[in-house]
């Protein structure tokens, strides 16, 4: 079977015949929530709703997790005419302490901003059932008074994977994680998975450095916020020959990102969580696309029905269906890219969408 990496450079024909495909989610359109009125602002709001936002360990300067969660929270705050609050932690051991204070400062709904937060977000929620919770990136909570909200991020994942196959010019990328958990192997896993459909449409063997899809075993940094161990844990992918690296966990890139500025060479960065290319300027350069998902319109939807006294504990799941993921543009990659490879992932993302392909994962929501 031939290998053949080498990368075209030529102009990237078709990127307008599928730009309405890759656009950046955070720039969708919001539906209008319930309770608005025709100029957007909610004359029903109650003058005392109090929507609240406490953030996992990475906190809100992270320019991707945290940071759309709270865009969500502001961004409903503003449309309802009403006051935030906002709680950052700083390690686990705050979660539980950081959720108490909220509750006492009378918030009206709680958004717990990750997975981590789920057993403190359940142990409030049973014991102040008048207080609604949002927990992101969780669903193991079953109350009437929690609803999760999830993202089926290994949809858009199989997208930036089939990319980052189609763009190496040394035949390995690699990706790794802040911690070994579902809403993180969730990324990988489709990243994967994404490499593989290369493989398989293009005869070729492009390797994926830093998670078996099969074992479910990869490589961590262990939390989300040692910017030190990413960059130690990127360079040693950059030594094993991985021109393409994806970490998933909030600021972690930024280890990646100065291992690459370190390294140099023809090197390319995958975002997750928003464009980041947007988010991250300093880096804009490195990055090729990201994995994005539109945290700030679903839960800034969730706290405005809240408002407006339309609360449901039914769960919501992103998808690229409903536009809650999708794969951002090349931008200054647009014109290294192949020329085909805008309408393969166009015709990757309907088989999802229609269900002729099934993205293989074990922590899909």
């Amino acid at each position: 079977m031939s290998t053949n990496f080498a990368r075209p450079r030529r102009v990237f024909a078709g990127a307008l015949a599928v730009a309405a495909s890759m656009l950046l989610v955070s720039c969708a359109a919001a539906p209008a929530p319930a309770g608005t009125n025709g100029s957007g602002s909610n004359a029903d709001a109650a003058s005392d709703f109090l929507p609240c936002i406490v953030s996992d360990e990475g906190g809100f300067n992270d320019n991707s997790f945290n940071a759309l969660g709270l865009q969500g929270v502001t961004d409903a705050a503003e449309e309802l005419g009403v006051d935030h609050i906002e709680v950052q932690s700083d390690s686990e051991s705050d979660y539980a302490p950081n959720i108490a204070s909220l509750v006492d400062q009378g918030c009206s709904v709680i958004v717990a901003t990750g997975y981590l937060l789920a057993a403190a977000t359940k142990e409030s929620a049973a014991a102040n059932p008048d207080i609604n919770f949002i927990m992101i990136d969780d669903n193991s909570i079953d109350a009437p008074n929690v609803k999760a909200v999830v993202f089926d991020t290994s949809q858009s994942g199989y997208l930036v994977g089939y990319t980052a196959a189609s763009y190496t010019t040394t035949g390995k990328v690699g990706t790794f994680g802040g911690a070994n958990i579902p809403p993180v192997t969730l990324y990988m896993d489709g990243f994967a998975d994404g490499v593989a459909r290369y493989n398989e449409d293009k005869g070729t063997s492009v390797e994926v450095i830093g998670w078996d899809l099969a074992t479910q075993e990869g490589q961590f940094t262990g939390n989300f916020t040692d910017i030190n161990a990413a960059k130690v844990l990127s360079q040693t992918m950059l030594d094993q020959g991985a021109d393409i690296i994806l970490p998933v966990g909030g600021p972690i890139y930024q280890g990646t990102a100065e291992a690459m500025r370190d390294a140099g060479g023809d090197l390319a960065l995958l975002g997750v969580d928003a464009d980041m290319y947007l988010m991250a300027p300093d880096y804009s350069d490195l990055i090729l696309t990201s994995i994005a998902r539109n945290m700030p319109l679903s839960i800034s939807t969730v706290i405005q029905d809240d408002a407006a006294g339309d609360f449901t504990n039914d769960e919501y799941v992103g998808t690229l269906e409903n536009g809650g993921v999708a794969i951002s543009p090349f931008h200054d990659f647009e014109d290294k890219v192949a020329p085909t490879l805008a309408d393969e992932i166009a015709t990757l993302q309907e088989g999802i969408i229609d269900g002729s392909i099934v993205v293989n994962s074990t922590s899909k929501p």
